[in-house]
This record gives C-alpha cells, sequence and structure tokens, in this order.
C-alpha cells in the first residue's frame, strides 16, 4: 500500500519526466526547419570543367525547390582530399556536403599511405548523382583507327609509345595502366600537371589519353582526334559511333562517378531529404535531356547503392595499384 509520502514522490518524478518531454518537444519545435541557411556542395572539381557544370545543374535546381541557397564550393588541393577532409571534420548538419569524385576518392584509399579520414566510415552516402563515360583518344597522325588497331600497333614496339595524364596515381593514370595490363603492353606514362596535354596529343607528341568523353567531342567532330573506345558498358550518346572498349575484346571499367555524402551522424531525415529532392531534379525531363547532350549521365539511386558503389571502386582501383606498383610522387 502506497504512503502518502511515497505518491507525492511518484507524482514529483511523474512531473519532472513530463516537464523534460515537453521541453524537448518545444526545443524541437523551435529548431528551423532544414535548410535554415546556405547549403554548400564542397568539392575538388575544377571551376568549369563537365563535372563542375554537373554540380552548378544540380545545385541551381535544387535552390529552387527547397528556397534555400545552395551552391558550389570548391576545394581543389590534395588530389582531392582536402575537400573530403573538409567534410569528414564538418558538423552533421547537412550543410556542409562532399560533391565526391568517386572513383578518385577511392583511389585516395589505397594510393596514399595515410589520410586525416576514413572514406567508409566517416561519411554518409547520400546519393549516387551520375556519371561522365571516359574514352581513348589518340592523334590523328597515328595509323590506328579502332582499339584493335591501337592494341596491335602498341605491342608491336614496347616502350616506344606513350599514354598521357593529368597527374601519377590519379584516374586517368588508372586506366592506362588497367589498359596496359589487359592488353599487355609495354606503354611509358606521361604525367602533366593538370589537363594540359590536347595538343601534345593532337601533335602527336604523346600517343594517347583517357579522359572525360565531353571536353573531347568538338576535337573529335573537327577531326584533331580521334576517339577510338569508350570505357563504360554501354556506348556514349554523344559519341555513338564509337564503340566500347569491351566490344573491342578489352574489359576496360572507368568512368568519371559522382555521388553526394553527408559526415557521418548527419540525421536520417536530412539524408532521406536531399536524397528525394536531388532525385527528383535528376529525373526532372529537361534536366536529363540537357547533361545527356552535355556527356553527363545522370543517375540517381538510394544512399545504399552509393555505398556499394563505393566499396566496390575501392576494391577495383586497389588492385589497379597493387598490381602496377603505383607510389606516390
Amino acid at each position: 500500500m502506497k504512503t502518502p509520502r511515497s505518491r507525492m514522490r511518484e507524482w514529483f518524478v511523474t512531473g519532472i519526466a513530463g516537464g523534460l518531454t515537453l521541453g524537448a518537444a518545444v526545443a524541437a519545435a523551435q529548431q528551423p526547419a532544414y535548410p535554415a541557411k546556405v547549403v554548400r556542395f564542397i568539392t575538388s572539381l575544377a571551376t568549369g570543367s563537365s563535372a563542375d557544370m554537373f554540380g552548378r545543374t544540380v545545385t541551381d535546381q535544387l535552390t529552387r525547390r527547397l528556397n534555400q541557397s545552395v551552391i558550389m564550393d570548391p576545394r581543389p588541393g590534395a588530389g582531392g582530399n582536402l575537400a573530403a577532409e573538409t567534410v569528414a571534420k564538418s558538423a552533421p548538419d547537412g550543410y556542409a556536403l562532399l560533391m565526391s569524385s568517386v572513383a578518385s576518392n577511392a583511389i585516395n584509399v589505397s594510393y596514399y599511405s595515410a589520410l586525416n579520414y576514413d572514406f567508409r566510415k566517416d561519411f554518409a552516402p547520400i546519393i549516387k548523382l551520375g556519371q561522365i563515360p571516359n574514352g581513348l583518344f589518340i592523334g590523328p597522325g597515328l595509323p590506328a583507327n579502332n582499339l584493335s588497331e591501337l592494341t596491335a600497333l602498341l605491342k608491336a614496339a614496347p616502350g616506344k609509345y606513350s599514354c598521357a595524364s593529368s597527374g601519377t596515381g590519379g584516374l586517368l593514370h588508372l586506366t592506362c595502366e588497367m589498359y596496359k595490363k589487359a592488353a599487355g603492353l609495354d606503354v611509358l606514362h606521361v604525367p602533366y600537371k593538370g589537363a594540359t596535354y590536347a595538343p601534345d596529343l593532337m601533335s602527336g607528341r604523346v600517343t594517347l589519353v583517357f579522359d572525360n568523353i565531353p571536353v573531347y567531342v568538338p576535337l573529335v567532330q573537327a577531326g584533331k582526334l580521334k576517339a577510338l573506345a569508350v570505357t563504360t558498358a554501354a556506348r556514349s550518346p554523344v559519341l555513338p559511333n564509337v564503340p566500347t572498349a569491351i566490344e573491342s575484346g578489352v574489359p576496360l571499367d572507368s568512368r568519371g562517378l559522382f555521388g553526394l555524402l553527408a559526415p557521418a551522424g548527419t540525421p536520417s531525415d536530412v539524408i532521406q531529404l536531399l536524397n528525394r529532392e536531388i532525385g527528383a531534379v535528376l529525373r526532372d525531363p529537361a534536366v536529363r535531356e540537357k547533361l545527356i547532350q552535355q556527356g553527363i549521365e545522370p543517375d540517381p539511386g538510394t544512399p545504399e547503392a552509393l555505398r556499394d558503389l563505393i566499396n566496390s571502386e575501392i576494391n577495383k582501383w586497389a588492385r589497379v595499384i597493387k598490381d602496377a606498383d603505383i607510389k606516390p610522387e
């Protein structure tokens, strides 16, 4: 049987608990709805690049849908690690997001011996944005008109020919290493400081390059370069007559992959809102058509699908780095 004192204690405790619950509810109600301030897509992508234009298309449309400014915030440097580290160490509130070059960030996991963040653990995937296919390009003077002819030419003169890239350990370099291993080739890698190799490619000073397709379409159409293959499973809509490397018997899978990630611990309702709204942007027929005409292939999906893609890319490029014994310079 409860005494008057025990009943009073029970009422007191219940009152405190009820007050705490009410206080929490009031505090939550007072929190402004997300997003209440500028949302930043922090990225290492070069301003003016096809990938940068992709991001700006998304941020412009998202600004309209959310009635809040969403902007690109370039943080180039350290092979993409500066942007990634900035987001990894940001508050998990949905206002600092990483527009990731997924393949490049995945490469960094194996390429660098130590990073100040964990690409698997320190981020919450939001959505895969899409991809920009890579292609294989050569100068007009080289006597090869398809991938089989190029491979035969390179095999016949080991060490004579060269493959340019925008830097050692980057996606373009590793794609070249993937081709060399798949076809059994001895080709010299020539790293440039950024994508400055087009004149040398056109003149024949370097033999070939793997790079994002959109930039090269005008050069191919003008006859200044030849496109021999696309390194994705399907042909590119902007170069429909160029076969895939797989069609030509060389199993190459190299794409500029892009996704959006938040710092680990970001609330799930923020993740779901961004996934839903960005997915709606990328499924809009007018936006899709605009992007596809630029050589960009929108491909939104679930956060789980992006996590699976990240793990797949980490494993794929780790094998290439190990097989080619590539070390940071």
